[in-house]
């Protein structure tokens, strides 16, 4: 189970945690029941990390998770869950961008006054503002 924490990045608690939670496939055991992590369940561990720093929720990935388990006859779902997921991320990824624009903005400001320009105003601009939310 080391090797596996190691091999992906995430602690030994955490892939207990993924296991009691129901988001990993059973892993193999030995007679004397030791985990024996195959280069697939890595694979999905690492697809579930993902999958949470994309901020699905744990239930969402539960809900994936038991799909896969159903079989191939779930794959339209899968898909579609996987579909909304994106929408969900991209919008997340435009208005972190939104977010970085306006801290640009805020550097240069900064950045300005340093070099002893005279700023106006020490607020984020109306326009850029604006295109938050």
């Amino acid at each position: 189970m080391g090797e596996a924490a190691r091999a992906t990045g995430v602690s030994v608690d955490t892939l207990r945690y993924y296991e009691r939670a129901g988001v990993m496939p059973p892993v193999r055991r030995t007679s004397t029941g030791r985990r024996v992590y195959t280069r697939d369940d890595l694979g999905w561990t690492v697809f579930v990390l993902r999958l949470r720093a994309t901020g699905m929720p744990l239930e969402e990935v539960r809900r994936y998770t038991r799909m896969v388990r159903d079989g191939q006859g779930t794959v339209p779902e899968r898909r579609a869950l996987l579909e909304e997921h994106r929408r969900t991320v991209g919008a997340a990824i435009a208005e972190l961008q939104r977010a970085a624009a306006v801290l640009d903005g805020k550097i240069a400001h900064y950045a300005a006054a340093e070099r002893g320009e005279r700023l106006d105003c020490d607020t984020v601009p109306l326009d850029a503002a604006a295109r938050i939310g």
